[in-house]
């Protein structure tokens, strides 16, 4: 008679892409130990949260997985690291049923800690300042052979005047190009057909290697088995015309661009500590379109940012309608412990904030049709993902179209070239 394995671990994972690469990785070493993995809906004896600490949203939402796992599973053991977990450690360790915190310094010994927790029972919380931070963990998602993140970047030195992230990842450093090239070869071999290139700050690659984004992204280019590179969120000012040139004559590196513009005030950009301004931004946008014309632009804007008045907000609509992105990433303005803007003054109430963000999630749909319809009847190129509701499949173009068609197996994983209907 067969009984389950004791060493059950189910992983949460919470926030942005580069966490669902680092959990992957964890998920990775603990199956290489004997550790079977469960869905975190599956009663285990082992949970590993890693968190996001972006907005107050964000730690509720930990907060929530916590006492959720708790009630579902009393007697598991339970570990929680990333963002929030560096920023509010001694808050989560007091936490009812969390037995261990991993700090941002101690990631890389993540596996070890919470083996020794399951095996002798030795808890704790490992959290140290991330000043002079300069280790980095190695990451990259796995278990999908259609897609794959991969870290190449870790912690930023910008210092926005709303984020924690810099006191929670530390500042910018990098995996060498040449671990990466190892890492990037091993999905190749997976049969893997996507990589996206995932950290905090992406653009900012090769402070800690003497190394530059572009030399990295032409190094990826020469692994001909993997088809299709996308690069995450970059700073417009990170995004030179000699990457733009370069991406556009290289066709493994897809037309899809993540820009941070925040705000489409100089005022409020100023205040954010912004490292640019909406000329450069509108600019830089221009390039984009020049090079690539059919090129997909999302673009993250944050409502509410205090100061924020009513004319500020819309000079930021009014640009944004006249730059006329493919699609909008809303964020209403979080309030964040030991981050300047939280004193702030003239702070934008709740209801304010909800309102502009309905707005602007409005002004998004009306980009994102006009955008499609600007598609609509040319060839473009489909990798369809092995996901399937109700009858359905979908995947996406080149420039980050999402295209449904009746499920078709075979079809998985391949790059299928169709008229967008």
């Amino acid at each position: 008679m067969s009984h389950s394995p004791t060493k059950r671990v189910a992983f949460v994972c919470l926030g942005c892409k580069l966490n669902f690469s680092e959990t992957s990785t964890w998920a990775r070493e603990f199956a290489a130990s004997g550790y079977e993995r469960v869905h975190e809906r599956v009663s285990a004896n082992l949970y590993v949260i890693n968190t996001c600490s972006v907005t107050e949203q964000a730690d509720k939402k930990c907060r929530q997985a916590i006492r959720h796992i708790r009630r579902m599973a009393p007697e598991a053991k339970m570990v929680v690291t990333g963002c929030y977990a560096q920023l509010k450690a001694d808050e989560l360790f007091a936490m009812e049923g969390v037995d261990l915190v991993v700090g941002a310094e101690k990631k890389s010994e993540l596996f070890a800690l919470t083996d020794a927790l399951f095996r002798q029972g030795i808890g704790g919380c490992f959290h140290s300042p991330v000043e002079g931070m300069s280790a980095i963990f190695p990451a990259y998602s796995s278990g999908d052979r259609t897609r794959s993140f991969l870290k190449v970047q870790d912690g930023c030195d910008y210092h926005c005047t709303y984020c924690t992230v810099p006191l929670a990842r530390g500042g910018s450093r990098n995996v060498p190009i040449a671990q990466i090239m190892e890492q990037a070869r091993t999905l190749a071999a997976g049969g893997v057909k996507e990589v996206v290139l995932t950290g905090v700050n992406t653009g900012d690659f090769g402070k800690s290697s003497g190394e530059s984004f572009l030399d990295l992204i032409k190094s990826l280019a020469t692994i001909e088995e993997i088809p299709r590179w996308r690069i995450s969120s970059i700073e417009p000012n990170l995004l030179t015309e000699n990457i733009l040139k370069w991406i556009a004559q290289t066709p493994s590196f897809l037309p899809h661009f993540h820009l941070p513009l925040q705000s489409g005030s100089d005022k409020i950009l100023s205040q954010m500590q912004r490292r640019y301004t909406s000329e450069l931004f509108a600019h830089r946008v221009a390039q984009i379109r020049t090079l690539m014309p059919h090129a997909f632009i999302g673009v993250d804007v944050i409502a509410g940012f205090p100061g924020e008045g009513g004319a500020e907000f819309e000079e930021t609509c009014s640009f944004l309608s006249e730059l006329s992105p493919s699609f909008l990433h809303v964020f209403p303005y979080s309030r964040r412990d030991n981050t300047p803007a939280a004193s702030f003054p003239h702070q934008v109430s709740p209801a304010e904030k909800r309102s502009r963000v309905a707005r602007l999630t409005q002004l998004s749909d009306r980009l994102y049709d006009s955008f499609y319809d600007q598609n609509r009847g040319r060839r473009e190129e489909v990798l369809f993902e092995a996901k399937e509701r109700g009858g359905m499949m979908s995947g996406f173009t080149r420039n980050y179209l999402r295209i449904e068609r009746p499920y078709q197996k075979e079809l998985i994983g391949e790059i299928i070239t169709i008229t967008l209907p």
